[in-house]
């Protein structure tokens, strides 16, 4: 199964989320895909996903080992969290490491990329990412970064350093979005679902 859990301000709607729902659904594999819309509150967003979780391996009578969370920038702190406490696979695309610190700036009211439905992110929230804030990796073998040099939002060398000794790659220039990541998806793809 994999979870792909969204950046801030986006949704399922994202392009990155969209490739690999197609992709997944080319393989047969539609019904072992989870993307939720998360809430704007980090401590509702983890907790939406550990039920999804929860739930997959109930219904699905799977293990967390069979479990990749893909998490792209914020939705990557999220994968980061779930993958150290179920003991699953992770893949993070341009993932924030400190996200306290990184998204006390956007304290406000603000619109989803995909939506002109506002929503408000709040001063508790920072508090709440502070809260659950993950170890670095015990085991960075169960990681896949893919981080890009020119991100404009995130440094790629704190990336670097924290998910040392993952799988992965550092993109020279590229973006946050990670504009080009269909050229990329495949490798994620094999890494998500532990294809030799």
């Amino acid at each position: 199964m994999i979870l792909y859990l969204h950046g801030f301000r986006s949704s399922p709607a994202s392009a990155k989320a969209q490739l690999l729902a197609r992709e997944m659904a080319n393989r047969g594999l539609a019904d072992h895909w989870l993307c939720p819309q998360l809430p704007a509150s980090p401590a509702q967003a983890l907790q939406l996903s550990n039920a999804l979780i929860e739930q997959a391996i109930k219904d699905r009578r799977t293990s967390a080992t069979n479990l990749t969370v893909i998490g792209s920038s914020l939705g990557g702190y999220y994968a980061a969290c779930l993958a150290e406490r179920w003991q699953c696979r992770a893949a993070v695309l341009n993932p924030v490491v400190h996200a306290a610190r990184d998204l006390a700036t956007q304290i406000g009211t603000h619109t989803q990329y995909h939506s002109d439905e506002p929503f408000e992110f709040l001063a508790s929230h920072i508090d709440e990412l502070a809260a659950m804030a993950p170890p670095r990796p015990r085991d960075p073998t169960r990681y896949y970064l893919l981080a890009c040099t020119g991100d404009e939002v995130l440094d790629w060398r704190e990336m670097a350093d924290w998910y040392g000794g993952s799988h992965g790659r550092i993109l020279q220039g590229g973006d946050h979005g990670i504009s080009d990541f269909a050229r990329w998806m495949p490798e994620v793809m094999a890494f998500a679902l532990n294809l030799k």
